[in-house]
Parts: C-alpha cells; structure tokens; sequence
C-alpha cells in the first residue's frame, strides 16, 4: 500500500472517530457542563483530519508539478 493511499484510508477512519468524539460529547453534555476532558474525544481527530485532509488536498498537485517537464 503507498503511502498515500495510507493516509487516505487514515482520513477515513479519524473521520469515525471525530464522528463518534461528537456524538459522545453531546451525550455527555445532557447530563450537565461536561469535563475539559471530554472535548478531546472530538478535538484529537479533527487536529489529525486537519493534517490528513490537507495532505489530501495538495497531494494532486504536488504530483502534477512533479511530472511536469523541466
């Protein structure tokens, strides 16, 4: 598997994640102010779907500049 193939499939599971960190924290804030803590479940993989989907983004162009002739 390359590696941006990698990061792709990646992407796709921190977007689980964040997705799961989201409907926890709502869960967890009808019972009252909820922890500092309890942010982080969503917070962490949105820090790494940020990475992740901006490797996405500038990866076809990075390859087109790459093939481009000299």
């Amino acid at each position: 598997m390359t590696f941006s193939r990698w990061i792709r499939q990646l992407h796709r599971w921190l977007s689980m994640a964040f997705t799961f960190g989201v409907i926890a924290y709502v869960v967890v804030m009808q019972n009252g102010t909820p922890p500092a803590w309890v942010g982080l479940f969503a917070l962490v993989p949105l820090i790494l779907l940020l990475l992740s989907g901006l490797y996405l983004f500038v990866l076809p162009y990075a390859q087109r500049r790459a093939r481009a002739p000299a």
